[in-house]
């Protein structure tokens, strides 16, 4: 069960500028998605990082609100958090792929997104995932962000290209 095997878990990155950090939250499961926000906001608490939180109406609305953050606001990284419970109808695959998905395309533009959207067949798994003294889900997708940020901010400093001059460019 993987419940009882042990991971390692990569230390906080610590940063000489300011970090800031937006949690986009779908508190559909309002206990659920308050276990999440107190996890993510201790782990970047622990790494100094200024936390803003703003609620969207689904997990579905998780991904628009990253992007249009991304275009109109000044965050340096952002935590997905909501919870997906299976139903009785496909709508959860739907919910669940399509916000993974709109994630992971922000994600491959270079947002730095800690993904904490879970996706759940009951409650008992939900409360085991969110509870930041159980599985603490939400503290492990502010820590990815704080990671992807850290990643971001070392190659953003290289002024070398990638190998491609204009014709007759000689270095």
């Amino acid at each position: 069960m993987a419940a009882n095997e042990n991971h390692y878990t990569l230390p906080l990155p610590v940063f000489d500028k300011p970090v800031k950090l937006l949690i986009v939250v779908a508190p559909y499961y309002r206990d659920i998605a308050d276990w999440m926000i107190a996890g993510a906001q201790a782990v970047a608490a622990k790494a100094g990082a200024e936390v803003e939180i703003v609620e969207v109406p689904g997990a579905l609305e998780v991904p628009t609100a990253i992007g249009m953050a991304e275009r109109l606001g000044d965050y340096d990284g952002y935590v997905a958090l909501g919870c997906v419970i299976r139903g009785e109808t496909t709508h959860y695959d739907t919910v669940c792929n399509d916000s993974s998905r709109g994630l992971m395309m922000l994600g491959l533009q270079g947002l730095c997104i800690g993904n904490g959207i879970l996706t759940v067949e009951n409650r008992a798994q939900a409360e085991a995932r969110a509870k930041p003294e159980d599985q603490d889900k939400g503290g492990g997708a502010a820590a990815a962000a704080l990671h992807l940020i850290a990643l971001s901010r070392k190659w953003a400093t290289r002024t070398q290209g990638i190998g491609f001059r204009p014709a007759g460019e000689t270095v």
